[in-house]
C-alpha cells in the first residue's frame, strides 16, 4: 500500500510543545519507527500548519495512494472544509489524536473530521499512527 501521512497545525512542534501532553519526540524522530513496522508499504509524510495545504495535500491523494493516516490537530475540532475533502475523496482515511481528545477541554471533544472517517484512533500517542496503518489495512 502507498499511505500518505498527514500531519495538520503545530505538529511539526511535538517534542517541544507541551511534552506533559504530546511527548518528548518528534515526530520526525518517531516516523523510522512506523517505517520498520510496515516496510512493506510505502509511507510517505507531509506536514503543514495550513488549512487549505492540507485540502490541497488531501485532493491529491486521491489515486496517488490507497489510503491516508491524517492526524488534522486542532482543525479536527473546526474544519467542515477538511471533513467535507475526506468525504469527497475515494480512498480510505484514518484520523490520530495523541492526546485523548475526549478527555480534554471541551472544545477538543468532538472532531468533524472524524466523522468523516473510517475510524478516529485518540490517545495512544505517537504509536496511535500504527495503529492506524493496522487498522488501513484490514480496510
Amino acid at each position: 500500500m502507498k499511505i500518505l501521512i498527514l500531519n495538520g497545525p503545530n505538529l511539526n512542534l511535538l517534542g517541544k510543545r507541551e511534552p506533559e501532553i504530546y511527548g518528548s519526540v518528534s515526530f520526525e524522530a518517531y516516523l523510522p519507527k512506523i517505517r520498520e513496522c510496515f516496510p512493506q508499504h510505502k509511507l510517505s509524510y507531509f506536514q503543514s500548519n495550513h488549512e487549505g495545504i492540507l485540502i490541497d495535500k488531501l485532493q491529491e491523494a486521491d489515486g496517488q495512494y490507497d489510503a491516508v493516516v491524517i492526524n488534522p490537530g486542532a482543525y479536527a475540532h473546526t474544519s467542515i472544509a477538511l471533513a467535507d475533502c475526506i468525504r469527497a475523496i475515494n480512498i480510505p482515511v484514518v484520523e490520530v489524536h495523541i492526546s485523548d481528545i475526549s478527555k480534554r477541554e471541551p472544545y477538543r471533544r468532538h472532531s468533524f473530521t472524524a466523522e468523516a472517517c473510517v475510524q478516529c484512533i485518540s490517545g495512544m500517542g505517537l504509536k496511535g499512527y500504527v495503529k492506524a496503518i493496522e487498522v488501513l489495512q484490514k480496510n
